[in-house]
């Protein structure tokens, strides 16, 4: 029903933001991930999902197409609410849930918080196939230094450094040290930072 709404951002926390669209304030509700990729502007654009249950209408903002078509491929496993569709998108990478789907990694689906080793094997089983379908997984492969480079950009977040700028020197490290571990890009980013 809704597709996108663009407009000035008025308030975000790392799980909602609200967006004024023409004097309309829009409570959207976000994943981690969407927070980490909202642009320093003030003006945004989210690609939404409208959920409508019978005490509740409720918006879900992503900043990626892609973000937004895993939500709703998760919430249709039996079991996956919007929350904990949520949840999953903030606790690992689309790329990485994606990745764990289609190779069906039990553990590292069950590694997020509120779902049991059932519900794991239910979203695999659910939506393998259609992964598989959609997703070149060749385009999404996860390596070790992926995982290293999002643990690093978030450390450097937190310390205050502007993500563009940390990812550059980051993405720098990386190439040239490509088995350098966490600890390592961090003191080097800090250096050049």
């Amino acid at each position: 029903m809704i597709a996108h709404i663009q407009g000035k951002l008025v308030e975000k926390t790392p799980t909602e933001v609200i967006i004024d669209c023409n004097g309309v304030g829009y409570h959207i509700n976000i994943s981690l991930h969407t927070f980490s990729l909202l642009p320093t502007t003030d003006f945004i654009k989210l690609f939404t999902h409208l959920q409508i249950k019978e005490d509740a209408h409720s918006l879900f903002g992503f900043v990626e197409k892609s973000e937004r078509e895993l939500f709703k491929l998760l919430l249709s496993v039996s079991g996956i609410g919007a929350s904990i569709a949520r949840t999953m998108l903030s606790s690992l990478d689309p790329k990485q849930i994606i990745h764990a789907i289609a190779n069906a990694d039990v553990v590292t689906i069950q590694s997020i918080k509120g779902i049991g080793s059932k519900t794991a094997q239910r979203v695999i089983l659910d939506l393998k196939d259609k992964v598989l379908k959609i997703y070149d997984l060749s385009e999404i492969s996860i390596t070790q230094h992926n995982i290293s480079r999002e643990e690093s950009l978030s450390a450097l977040e937190v310390l205050g450094y502007i993500r563009k700028n940390a990812e550059r020197v980051v993405d720098k490290i990386i190439k040239d040290n490509p088995e350098a571990g966490v600890e390592t890009i961090i003191k080097q980013a800090l250096k050049n930072l």
